[in-house]
C-alpha cells in the first residue's frame, strides 16, 4: 500500500515555515546534486506518561514475584518517533535527503501527512494493514526513571523492503535498529549493491550474537554505537577498537555530555560536546547525532567537522522534548557552530 499526499498538504505546510530556511535548505540541496542517504530503521509513536511519585515508594523489593501495580500518570503526551524517521528529520533541517526505509501500520496516515509536509519521503515506508505502527508507552518518575512497553507492530515486516527499491540515486546508507531479519537483509542489500552504509545496532543489539555482529562490521563501511554499546559489542565479538578500524574507515562512539571519539585507522579524535541552551529532554539526540555524520559524509566533510556537527545537532535536539521538535535556519546553525567550536561551517564545504 502506498500512502498518497496532496499537494496541498506541502503547500500549506511550507506556507507557515521560515522562508529563510527553505532556501537555506534548497541551496544546500543544490550542492548535493540529488544524492541521498536511505535510512533504514523504524518509525514508531512514542507515548510519554508522567508518574508524578517515585516508582520505589509503590514496589515493595521482597514482593517483586507477585507484583502487581498501576501508576496514576496525568500527563501525557504522544510524540512521533522510530529511528529512521528521526534521522530524515534531523537530515531535512541540515537541507539534506534523507529517504526513510521502514514498515508503519493500518495508524500510520497522521504521521505520513506529516512527514510529507516537512518534504520528507514516504515512498519506502510501507504499510501493513493488519499491523500496528510500532509503539512504544513509556512512563518516566520523578527520579528520571522509567518503565516502558514496546510494540514492535508492523516494524516486524520490515524486511519485506528491499534497498534496491530505492532506486540509482542514493549515495549512502545506514542500517539502524529495525527488526531483526529486516537489518541483517538490508545491511547485505547494501554490501552487495556496493553502497556504503553506517551500521548503527542501538537498542537492537541484544538480538544478535558475536558472529553477526561481525558480519555487519565486514559489510558495513563505519559503525556507529554510544559508549554503552560499544561495551557490549567488544564483549560480544571479542574486537578491539584496531579490529574493526582495520575493516571500516571509522568507528564513532558517543559518550554523552563527554563528546564522542572517532577512531580511523590513522587516528583517534576527540569531538567535543556542543553547548546546548537548556537540557530538557534526551530522547533522539543519538539520531540527530546520526543526521550530523551523514551530512559530513555526503558532503565529504573531515571527521573533524563531521563530529562537530553531529555534536551540535544533538545538542540542539536536548533543548526540545521528543525527537522531532527541534527546530532551526541554517544561518543560526552556522552561528552556533561558530560560537561553539570557533570556526566558520562554511568554509568546509569548499
Amino acid at each position: 500500500m502506498q500512502v498518497a499526499i496532496d499537494y496541498s498538504v506541502r503547500h500549506v505546510f511550507a506556507c507557515r515555515m521560515n522562508v529563510q530556511h527553505l532556501l537555506d535548505v534548497r541551496m544546500v540541496q543544490d550542492r548535493l546534486d540529488g544524492k541521498a542517504a536511505l535510512i533504514c530503521g523504524s518509525v514508531a509513536y512514542d507515548t510519554i506518561l508522567q508518574f508524578q511519585d517515585r516508582f520505589k515508594s509503590h514496589i515493595l523489593p521482597d514482593k517483586i514475584h507477585i507484583l502487581n501495580v498501576s501508576f496514576l500518570v496525568p500527563d501525557m503526551r504522544r510524540e512521533f518517533g522510530g529511528c529512521a524517521a528521526n534521522i530524515a528529520y534531523s537530515l531535512n533541517l541540515l537541507g539534506d535527503r534523507g529517504v526513510p526505509m521502514a514498515a508503519a501500520g493500518h495508524d500510520f496516515a497522521p504521521y505520513a501527512r506529516r512527514m510529507a509536509a516537512q518534504g520528507i519521503p514516504v515512498d519506502h515506508i510501507r504499510v501493513v494493514d493488519e499491523t500496528f505502527t510500532a509503539q512504544a508507552f513509556i512512563t518516566t518518575d520523578l527520579d528520571d526513571n522509567q518503565i516502558t512497553a514496546f510494540h514492535p507492530g508492523a516494524m516486524q515486516h520490515a524486511h519485506l523492503n528491499r534497498v534496491s527499491d530505492a532506486g540509482s540515486g542514493i549515495a549512502l546508507g545506514i542500517v539502524a535498529p529495525d527488526g531483526r531479519q529486516a537489518m541483517i537483509e538490508h545491511a547485505a542489500q547494501f554490501a552487495a549493491a556496493k553502497i556504503p552504509f553506517i551500521f548503527d545496532p542501538g537498542q537492537g543489539m541484544p538480538m544478535f550474537g558475536g558472529e553477526e555482529l561481525k558480519t555487519f562490521i565486514a559489510q558495513a563501511r563505519w559503525v556507529a554505537v554510544n559508549d554503552y554499546e560499544w561495551g557490549l559489542l567488544q564483549q560480544k565479538t571479542g574486537f578491539t577498537v584496531s579490529d574493526i578500524t582495520a575493516q571500516v574507515e571509522a568507528l564513532v562512539v558517543t559518550r554523552g555530555a563527554e563528546g564522542s571519539i572517532v577512531y580511523t585507522k590513522a587516528k583517534s579524535l576527540t569531538v567535543p560536546c556542543a553547548a546546548p541552551k537548556a537540557v530538557v529532554d534526551p530522547t533522539g539526540c543519538g539520531d540527530a547525532y546520526r543526521a550530523g555524520l551523514i551530512h559530513g559524509l555526503l558532503h565529504g566533510l573531515d571527521w573533524e567537522t563531521t563530529g562537530r556537527v553531529a555534536s551540535l545537532m544533538g545538542a540542539i535536539k536536548i533543548e526540545s522534548r521528543g525527537p522531532q521538535n527541534h527546530e532551526f535556519t541554517r544561518a543560526e546553525f552556522d552561528r552556533r557552530y561558530r560560537d561553539n567550536f570557533g570556526q566558520t561551517l562554511e568554509e568546509s564545504y569548499a
